[in-house]
C-alpha cells in the first residue's frame, strides 16, 4: 500500500476502537476527506472494520474504524494468489487465446469488484476510485490522486507474471477496464505497460463518463 495509507493504518492501530474520521484526522493533522478514503480502502482490503456509532443528537450518526488482526488477511491474500496463479498456468496451456480471455476474465472480475463502490461523476473521480481499488489488491499504485499515469510498484501475482506477463498483465488491465466501465460506461483509453520502468509497471488511465 502506499506510504500514505500505511501511515493511516499506523494510527488506527495506535489509537482506541471505534474512532472516528475526525479524531484520527485532528492527530495526523490531514484533511477529514483524506482520511476518509484512505480508512475505507482499508475497510475494502479487510485491514479495519466501520461500525456506526450511538447517534448524538440529530443527524446520522458518525462512523467509527477499528483496526483488524492483519494475519487473517495474511492468509486470504496468499490464498487468493496460489489460486490465481494456477488459474492463469491453466488458461496459458490451454487456451487457443490466453490473452483475450485473461482480459475478459479480468473485466468481469473489476466489474464485479466495483459495483457498490462511490459512484463517481467524473473522469478524475473514476480514476480516483480505480486507483483505490489497485491499491486495495496489493498493486502500491504511485501517483497523484485522480491521475491518468499510475506506475504500479507491487504485483500481487508477480511469480505469475514472470512465467505468464502477457496473461497476467492482460488480467490486470482487464480488471482496470472491467472496473471503469462498471463506474464510468467506457474505457477505451487504458494501456498497462508491464515492467516499463525499473521496479514498476506503468498504467495509463483516460476515463470518459458516459451515463447516457
Amino acid at each position: 500500500m502506499s506510504e500514505r495509507r500505511r501511515a493511516v493504518l499506523e494510527a488506527l492501530r495506535d489509537s482506541p476502537s471505534d474512532t472516528t474520521i475526525n479524531a484520527l484526522a485532528r492527530r495526523m493533522s490531514l484533511h477529514a476527506n483524506t482520511v476518509r478514503e484512505h480508512l475505507d480502502a482499508l475497510v475494502g482490503a479487510g485491514l479495519a472494520r466501520r461500525t456506526a456509532l450511538p447517534a448524538q443528537g440529530r443527524g446520522r450518526p458518525a462512523a467509527g474504524y477499528t483496526a483488524l488482526d492483519p494475519v487473517a488477511q495474511d492468509v486470504r491474500t496468499r490464498d487468493y494468489a496460489g489460486l490465481a496463479t494456477a488459474l492463469v498456468g491453466h488458461l496459458a496451456r490451454t487456451s487457443p487465446d490466453p490473452e483475450g480471455d485473461g482480459a475478459a476474465a479480468g473485466a468481469e472480475w473489476g466489474r464485479d469488484l466495483a459495483r457498490g463502490r462511490a459512484c463517481p461523476h467524473s473522469e478524475e473521480g473514476t480514476r480516483r476510485e480505480v486507483v483505490a481499488l489497485l491499491d486495495e489488491l496489493g498493486f502500491a499504485p504511485d501517483g497523484e490522486p485522480g491521475a491518468t499515469t499510475v506506475r504500479l510498484r507491487e504485483c500481487p501475482l508477480l511469480e505469475a507474471a514472470e512465467r505468464y506477463p502477457q496473461v497476467v498483465c492482460s488480467v490486470h488491465l482487464g480488471i482496470v477496464q472491467g472496473a471503469m466501465v462498471e463506474m464510468a460506461g467506457r474505457a477505451e483509453q487504458t494501456d498497462l505497460r508491464p515492467f516499463a520502468e525499473p521496479g514498476a509497471c506503468v498504467l495509463h488511465l483516460d476515463a470518459t463518463v458516459d451515463r447516457g
